[in-house]
């Protein structure tokens, strides 16, 4: 078993809300987002080789899936709504090959369109040696541009604290470089297996996954004005009427 740092709030019922989060980033992403009251537990790991959690062998969809999978209770309905990477594995999970009753899944930000030159340029980092820094301004200042929330999350924010770590040879990202290797996803393939229902969305404004792409691959996608990449950072309300549709979805399947 991976051992996942796992935050819970509201210790309720059915459905469980699981938040996933993007390459580089860490569960507390998550956080104006859950000034939205779940009438269910709501659970925001940090993904393997993120933040607090344990670093993974290989990373692969599949297991990042496996590991996120362990920390729901078994026998529970879940919605799950992933940002970015995040979302790719709130789809890999809805498959129901992983345990889970997914009931609906929702990614938001999904690079869809990948170059060879993309891929190449993932790998090339994920082999990078990992950086020491002097200082924890050079170390945060870092992991703010590599999860992409630089200009979106202050230094001096308690939620950049789990981006961070110290040793006694300097401060260091925690992020494991590997994790960058996890390849492209094949979107399409993963809307077809899903068992329950599935939404894609991004914003407006988000250069990773533009209108035209994600329309592309799922002519229902939606678009929420005057977002970027980070919707659920930005402007976390934009999210909400999704948030109603997952669990609308989820209550219909909870009552047949």
């Amino acid at each position: 078993m991976t051992n996942l740092h796992l935050a819970r709030h509201d210790f309720g019922g059915d459905p469980v809300l699981l938040l996933l989060h993007g390459l580089g980033a860490t569960g507390e992403v998550w956080h104006d987002l859950l000034e939205r009251n779940w009438p269910g537990e709501t659970l925001a790991p940090d993904l393997p080789g993120h933040g607090r959690s344990e670093r993974l062998a290989e990373y692969t969809f599949s297991s990042m899936a496996a590991a996120v999978a362990e920390v729901v209770p078994a026998g529970r309905r879940v919605v799950v709504l992933g940002h970015s990477l995040g979302g790719v594995l709130a789809l890999t999970l809805a498959d129901g090959s992983y345990g889970l009753d997914v009931a609906a899944a929702c990614g938001v930000g999904i690079k869809l369109n990948w170059s060879a030159a993309e891929l190449a340029k993932a790998a090339e980092v994920a082999g990078r040696q990992e950086r020491v820094f002097a200082t924890r301004e050079q170390a945060v200042d870092r992991w703010l541009r590599l999860s992409g929330l630089a200009g979106l999350v202050p230094p001096d924010s308690p939620r950049v604290d789990a981006g961070v770590s110290d040793g006694p040879d300097g401060w260091r990202v925690a992020v494991d470089q590997k994790a960058f290797g996890v390849g492209a996803p094949d979107v399409p393939a993963l809307l077809a297996a899903a068992k329950g229902t599935t939404v894609l969305a991004a914003g407006e404004n988000d250069p990773m996954c533009p209108p035209d792409q994600l329309r592309a691959v799922a002519p229902d996608g939606v678009v929420l004005p005057a977002t970027g990449h980070n919707v659920h950072v930005e402007n976390p309300l934009a999210l909400w009427p999704i948030m109603d549709r997952l669990l609308a979805s989820a209550t219909d399947a909870l009552g047949q």
